[in-house]
């Protein structure tokens, strides 16, 4: 098992961050994301929204991978789970792959808040569990996917400025 976290603050609200968070995909920086479709969204009781979507995705895996997973396969699907409560003004976002299971499991959580000290920004927690299965290197294995976890993080970040930049010039 293996252990990834980052933190990252945004120049911008809170209120600005999540709207990008919801609209983040497709994006150019993140283009393996081919598709996302919402299963389920909803209000609780007390105000927060819950939300449910299914992401699917294509990865470029290095043969090399292929071969110590004993797979060939590059599509994966990915639940991902999110609830925005407006009175505490937070986002959780957790989302493990559906697909590949029983080789790799990869746990991600992201929280976003407004930056104590500055409302005018907004700071990103990330952690990631990643644990591969049943095969040799599987250390090896966690920390290609720990170093990918980081790079596709950064692209992230990126992305979210892309949405943020398009949805100010809609305004």
């Amino acid at each position: 098992m293996r252990v990834w976290s980052s933190e990252h603050s945004f120049s911008h609200p809170w209120e600005t961050v999540i709207k990008a968070a919801m609209r983040k995909y497709p994006n150019p920086m993140n283009p393996n994301v081919v598709g996302v479709d919402v299963l389920e969204r909803n209000l609780d009781t007390r105000g927060r929204l819950h939300s449910q979507r299914l992401l699917c995705t294509e990865w470029g895996i290095p043969s090399i991978v292929m071969t110590i997973l004993g797979t060939n396969r590059t599509t994966t699907y990915i639940k991902e789970n999110s609830v925005v409560d407006p009175i505490e003004r937070t986002m959780e976002l957790c989302s493990s792959n559906i697909t590949l299971t029983n080789l790799v499991s990869v746990d991600e959580r992201l929280i976003y808040r407004p930056h104590p000290e500055n409302p005018e920004k907004t700071i990103l927690t990330q952690e990631a569990i990643i644990t591969v299965k049943g095969v040799i290197l599987s250390n090896y294995l966690e920390g290609l996917m720990a170093n990918t976890i980081s790079a596709n993080a950064g692209k992230g970040c990126k992305a979210m400025e892309f949405v943020i930049s398009k949805m100010r010039l809609k305004n």
